[in-house]
């Protein structure tokens, strides 16, 4: 089943404009995630809203936002005094300019969406915005309201779509120079530069996401499956850090520990695919059949690594 959007509305170019929805471009639902139980009971915890002062549940309804002045005092703000300043943005994403993409400075990129005709209507005009974006080389910056707060969007075409990138604003973004004032100004020769260098080229490729593996996902897969299975959990011996004495003498060594990964001419050893997300990783629960099992598998989910 195709995730469901999290905004519908329109996009606007001057006076441009298609009905749009917005999906997310990402999920962390295949990982493993655990709930809190109660040791004794083995229950799992119940979350409830009370009162902080009288310890009464409160049910839903009576439940309002309220933005502190001081301690133990509010203002109470309405669902439909919240409503009554809704912003344009709410329903359009309206393109205010376009700019180059090496001037969005990596820090303020949050998450990013996929955008796509909403209905059979709009994809002449869809097509001309994206394409008019691709032919420009350029990212195109609006605005968009998601979680009642309202968000600068990044525009970029892919395939047949776009991807917006929300960003952030100024304000949330914090200074480097309170972490960075403390750091020893340090002159670096040109022999240890060369050597980095030696370094780099040596182990220089191209960015293949498939290579990468959650090793920590791995690891708890199999914490579960060992668990399930009633063997002993022996605790992996962790890797200690060294402190560097002769920083010309690491770096001679690193570059012969890489030169010789790099001759070693071992094929890059990729993870193993699951077919239907992480359950098809654990281990099945006993008494299934496996053709029952292989039965109930999800007809489109998206690929991942497993250990």
């Amino acid at each position: 089943m195709a995730p469901r959007a999290n905004w519908k509305g329109f996009l606007r170019l001057s006076l441009v404009t298609c009905p749009v929805a917005l999906y997310p471009a990402t999920s962390e639902s295949e990982k493993i995630s655990f709930n809190q139980l109660n040791r004794q009971t083995g229950h799992r915890i119940k979350y409830l809203k009370v009162d902080a002062d009288t310890g009464d549940e409160v049910p839903n309804e009576d439940i309002v936002k309220g933005y502190q002045l001081e301690k133990d005092q509010f203002i109470e703000v309405t669902k439909e005094e919240l409503e009554e300043i809704a912003l344009e943005s709410t329903r359009t994403i309206e393109i205010d300019e376009f700019v180059e993409k090496s001037e969005i400075d990596p820090r303020y990129l949050i998450r990013p969406y996929y955008l796509r005709p909403d209905g059979k209507v709009g994809h002449d005009a869809f097509a001309v915005i994206r394409e008019t974006i691709r032919e420009m080389n350029k990212v195109a910056i609006g605005r968009v309201v998601l979680t009642n707060r309202e968000h600068i969007i990044a525009l970029e075409p892919l395939d047949k779509g776009l991807v917006g990138t929300l960003l952030r604003y100024p304000y949330e973004v914090r200074s480097e120079q309170e972490y960075f004032d403390d750091i020893q100004d340090v002159k670096v020769t040109k022999d240890m530069l060369d050597l980095a260098r030696h370094i780099v080229n040596q182990k220089s490729g191209r960015f293949d996401p498939d290579k990468f593996e959650d090793q920590y996902e791995t690891a708890l897969i199999d914490l579960i499956n060992q668990k399930r299975a009633g063997k002993p959990i022996t605790p992996k011996e962790r890797p200690r850090g060294e402190n560097v004495v002769d920083l010309m003498e690491a770096l001679r060594r690193s570059v012969g520990g890489a030169a010789e990964t790099k001759g070693s001419k071992k094929p890059v050893k990729k993870p193993r695919k699951a077919a239907a997300g992480q359950k098809e990783m654990l281990m099945p629960i006993a008494g299934k059949k496996p053709k029952e099992a292989a039965a109930k598998k999800p007809a489109a989910r998206p690929q991942r690594k497993s250990a």
